[in-house]
């Protein structure tokens, strides 16, 4: 899904007041973080990830876990990545963009 500026602006200031959900450990991206950010996407839409280890690479690994996860890469910002994906089976969508 590709988002436009003013809905990648929105989900931007929306994702301001949230807690990162999903932490990319020493390990790398393994198959329970991929797993563990899917589930969060399903129930929350809007969800940020933090990058305890691996720091340099949290662009290109945000990439990979947009890809894996189906999701939108909102924005990386220092060590933290914000990932939306809408539930389009659920008629009470948190965010209608």
């Amino acid at each position: 899904m590709e988002l436009k500026s003013y809905q990648r602006a929105f989900l931007r200031s929306q994702a301001q007041s949230l807690d990162p959900i999903v932490y990319v450990g020493k390990e790398g991206l393994t198959d329970n973080v991929v797993k563990m950010l899917d589930e969060a996407l399903e129930c929350h839409e809007l969800v940020k990830v933090r990058f305890q280890a691996m720091k340099d690479e949290a662009k290109p690994l945000s990439d990979i876990l947009e890809e894996r996860t189906g999701s939108t890469l909102v924005a990386v910002t220092g060590f933290t990545a914000v990932f939306f994906r809408q539930d389009p089976k659920n008629p009470e969508r948190i965010y209608r963009i």
